[in-house]
């Protein structure tokens, strides 16, 4: 795979290289299996230093942080394609938890943190395919950026990965990988909703069915 990507690579290196700060890539610390850390690769999107600033791990709708070709870059998720360099040395899966900054994976219970690290992180899974917009679920809610986060997207998110790390199968990372295709060439898509119906629901909503 990563053979059949380095042409789009060049490409986008080259349109990196000649726009915004001519970074092309860039790396962040992330927990990993046994809780260890390591660099994280993706092409450059936003400012340099940007977790330091603003919202910090959060990016927010019209991020002023994100320059102009990362929009693009991160609308069609190819600012991940880096990541397979991380794959291939072993540091991530291609389906997995999906690997969070030290200040997002401390937003988990300690329940789901514990599990999470028995594991090798994902370039792709569940939490990503249900928050491929993570944007817009910010933008709807009622809560500041950070608040929303640790008060209603990570309790989620860690709900789905617990989920996935019962249910795990070569079935289920089969059909991730099949809804991370459809996710970014329909990001409009509902599939995952019917192929994934099994899941967690928000909590939020599932207390109201409940009731």
């Amino acid at each position: 795979m990563l053979i059949l990507v380095i042409p789009l690579g060049l490409a986008i290196s080259a349109v990196l290289a000649f726009t915004g700060e001519r970074e092309i890539l860039y790396a962040q610390s992330r927990i990993g299996l046994h809780g260890r850390r390591f660099s994280l690769l993706k092409f450059a999107t936003m400012l340099k230093d940007s977790p330091s600033f603003g919202t910090g791990t959060v990016t927010v709708p019209n991020d002023p942080r994100v320059l102009p070709a990362g929009r693009w870059l991160r609308k069609t998720k190819l600012n991940e394609l880096p990541q397979l360099w991380n794959v291939l040395k072993g540091d991530m899966s291609l389906v997995g938890p999906r690997p969070l900054a030290a200040q997002d994976f401390a937003c988990y219970s300690p329940q789901t943190r514990r599990a999470i690290v028995r594991m090798r992180p994902g370039l792709t899974g569940v939490g990503s395919i249900v928050f491929r917009d993570e944007e817009k679920a910010l933008a709807e809610s009622d809560l500041p950026p950070l608040e929303c986060y640790r008060q209603e997207i990570a309790p989620y998110k860690g709900d789905l990965e617990l989920w996935y790390i019962e249910n795990q199968s070569l079935a289920l990372d089969l059909k991730l990988l099949f809804l991370t295709a459809v996710a970014v060439l329909a990001p409009s898509s509902k599939l995952h909703e019917k192929l994934l119906s099994a899941a967690p629901r928000p909590r939020r909503l599932a207390s109201v069915d409940e009731a």
